[in-house]
């Protein structure tokens, strides 16, 4: 048999420690766990895939016709008027956002603020509405 440099060793007794305890296999074993070398990479990826859309523009046509029905809504607020409202929800980590409708009793418009509360509790601000319809509005035209 060849002579190697580890010849005096390759035999003896594997060593006990007597001041650590025994490490279970499991333990052992995670310690050769594949492991995220780029921690948050993949939410940065998520990130950047999640699609937003951009806040359209109104054009003064439309812009006149919501002053109005806000205008409608303020005369007729002690009717407690349910409408559904479109708005803009921009998003907190980048550009653009997301529409959506929301339905409600509208109790306080504020033109000073700006706002239009619903009785839920939801506060929109005039500049983020794209839409509002309802019962109020129907048969005018």
């Amino acid at each position: 048999m060849p002579k190697t440099p580890y010849d005096d060793i390759i035999h003896l007794p594997h060593h006990v420690s007597t001041e650590r305890p025994h490490m279970p296999m499991r333990d052992r074993a995670a310690q050769f766990s594949p492991f995220a070398a780029l921690v948050g990479y993949e939410d940065v990826i998520n990130e950047t895939v999640r699609a937003t859309t951009p806040k359209r523009e109104l054009d003064e046509e439309e812009k006149a016709e919501l002053d109005r029905r806000i205008g409608v809504l303020l005369a007729r607020l002690g009717e407690k008027p349910s409408v559904t409202i479109e708005r803009f929800i921009p998003d907190a980590l980048k550009s653009g956002g997301a529409y959506e409708f929301k339905t409600g009793t509208v109790v306080r418009i504020s033109p000073a603020r700006k706002t239009l509360s619903l009785a839920d509790g939801t506060a929109i601000r005039f500049e983020d509405i794209a839409g509002i319809e309802g019962e109020l509005f129907r048969g005018e035209f």
